[in-house]
């Protein structure tokens, strides 16, 4: 297991302005007490440049239908506009924070995907991970900032979620944390923290209701992570992540 810590960080809190700021300065902190890899999403702008090009949003059970088209624009976005913001939030404050997709040096390969419910387009899979490159990079000092387009066998990008990818490097590299970054501060039970869950602890919240909406798919996610051999999993939002405050699941 590598000492490494793996942070997955959503679209929301990398919208310019304040938040973002905020954001930067918490990573900044992070990256100072050992290497860590960031992967991040952007759904939101991505949906605000479809807009401004008129370009209409489908979704198949919450997965992003992603005609050729709108590749271009998951692409522009993810690998681009939002992966260069954030990288160049982090070098602003001393960071050697440097930008890559799951294309570059054939990191994350995708295939596909599948869906009963109907064709997603550019949508992939994860099927092959590569982790060389970031190794590399994280024993040069350097925090690799990761944005989930991935490669197809065709040489051409494939849309993958952000989870995924993240979960799919801290697999790989066997994490000592991996660290989900949320809008709420952990798992909430009657209105408190959980400061930690065992696997079993988790799923029977899940079954009894406890755990519900959006941080199911997180703590499924976690549980994931941890039958793959990363150390523990923690579920925090902005204000508790300097503090290592949070939900940790752990096996």
């Amino acid at each position: 297991m590598h000492t490494y810590k793996l942070l997955k960080i959503g679209g929301a809190e990398l919208r310019d302005g304040p938040v973002l700021d905020e954001l930067a300065m918490a990573l900044a902190a992070l990256v100072a007490q050992g290497p860590l890899i960031i992967v991040h999403g952007g759904g939101a702008d991505i949906a605000d440049l479809q807009q401004r090009l008129h370009l209409e949003p489908r979704f198949v059970d919450g997965l992003r239908v992603t005609d050729d088209e709108s590749m271009m624009v998951a692409e522009m976005v993810l690998s681009g506009s939002v992966n260069k913001r954030l990288t160049a939030r982090l070098v602003a404050r001393g960071v050697r924070a440097i930008g890559l997709s799951g294309v570059d040096s054939g990191m994350l390969r995708a295939q596909c995907m599948i869906h009963p419910k109907g064709d997603l387009g550019r949508v992939g899979e994860i099927t092959q991970v590569d982790p060389g490159c970031l190794v590399d990079l994280l024993d040069h000092g350097f925090t690799p900032v990761v944005s989930p387009i991935s490669l197809g066998m065709d040489g051409r990008p494939f849309n993958v979620n952000a989870d995924h990818a993240a979960l799919a490097l801290a697999s790989a590299l066997q994490v000592s944390e991996m660290i989900f970054l949320t809008d709420v501060p952990g798992v909430l039970r009657n209105g408190a923290l959980l400061p930690s869950l065992s696997a079993a602890e988790a799923l029977q919240l899940i079954e009894g209701g406890v755990i519900y909406g959006g941080m199911i798919p997180k703590v499924q996610s976690a549980l994931q992570a941890i039958e793959k051999g990363v150390g523990s999993v923690r579920i925090t939002n902005l204000a508790s992540l300097g503090l290592s405050a949070g939900t940790v699941v752990l096996a």
